[in-house]
C-alpha cells in the first residue's frame, strides 16, 4: 500500500546540509496497524508528511498503491491524498467556529471528486460510531480533549480512507482518555480494516500497535 524507497530529506543550514531522512526504506501494508516511534529530533515526523504526501523527499520515492506520488501532478497528487488518507493530529485542528459536524464534513467542502454517500448521513453515522452524536451541533469549546480527538478522528474518517496517519494521537490527553483514544483506534482497524499508522515518541503507545519502525537520528533503525 504505502513503500518508501530510499528516501532523504535534506535541508539547507547556515553550515552545510542537514539529513532530517538518509536512505529510508519501509513499508506499510494494507489493514496494517503500525507504530512509527522516535524522540523529538528523530525525523518521524518528517517521515509521516511524506508518506502521507504533505511533503516530498529530496530523493528517493514514495508510491502509493503502487503510484509514484513524483510523477504525479499537483492534481492528480491532491486528489491521490485525499481519497487514501485522513490525518489525525496532536492539536485536534478543529475550527471553533464550525459546528461539530461540520467540522467533521469540512474535507467534503474540497473534495475534487463526486462522492458516492450522503456526507450527512455518514458524518453522523461516524458520530454515532464514536458516542459524540449528541454534540453534532456543539461547538469544538463545549468538548472535552477526548471529545475533540474523537471529532478529528471522524473527520479524518469521512472520505473513506484506507489509510488514517495519527501524529502523537494522544499528546493531549490525560492517560485514561488516551487509553480510550487507542482503543478506538485498535476498533477502526480490526473492524473496519482501516491502516492505522500512529507516530509518537511513546513506547507504551508504540507498543499497542502490531508492529514497529523505530526511527533515530533520521534512520530506522532496529531498536528504539
Amino acid at each position: 500500500m504505502i513503500q518508501v524507497k530510499n528516501v532523504s530529506k535534506v535541508y539547507e543550514v547556515a553550515d552545510g546540509q542537514f539529513y532530517a531522512l538518509k536512505n529510508v526504506s519501509m513499508e506499510i501494508k494494507d489493514k496494517e496497524y503500525v507504530g512509527i516511534l522516535g524522540t523529538s529530533g528523530s525525523g518521524k515526523s518528517t517521515l509521516m508528511h511524506i508518506i502521507g504526501l504533505l511533503d516530498q523527499p529530496t530523493m528517493g520515492e514514495v508510491l502509493i498503491n503502487g503510484k509514484n506520488a513524483e510523477k504525479l501532478s499537483d492534481n492528480e497528487l491532491s486528489s491521490l491524498r485525499g481519497q487514501t488518507i485522513g490525518f489525525v493530529f496532536q492539536q485536534f485542528n478543529l475550527i471553533q467556529k464550525l459546528t461539530v459536524l461540520e467540522n467533521v464534513l469540512l474535507p467534503t467542502v474540497y473534495a475534487k471528486h463526486k462522492l458516492s454517500f450522503n456526507v450527512n448521513d455518514y458524518g453522523m453515522e461516524l458520530l454515532g460510531l464514536f458516542g459524540i452524536a449528541e454534540k453534532a451541533n456543539s461547538y469544538p469549546n463545549r468538548l472535552s480533549g477526548g471529545q475533540q480527538q474523537r471529532v478529528a478522528i471522524a473527520r479524518a474518517l469521512i472520505m473513506k480512507p484506507t489509510v488514517v496517519l495519527a501524529d502523537e494521537p494522544t499528546g493531549n490527553l490525560d492517560s485514561k482518555t488516551g487509553e480510550e483514544i487507542l482503543q478506538l483506534m485498535e476498533k477502526l482497524n480490526k473492524d473496519l480494516g482501516v491502516t492505522i499508522t500512529i507516530v509518537t515518541h511513546d513506547k507504551n503507545v508504540a507498543h499497542r500497535t502490531k508492529r514497529q519502525i523505530f526511527v533515530k537520528d533520521g534512520e530506522i533503525v532496529k531498536k528504539y
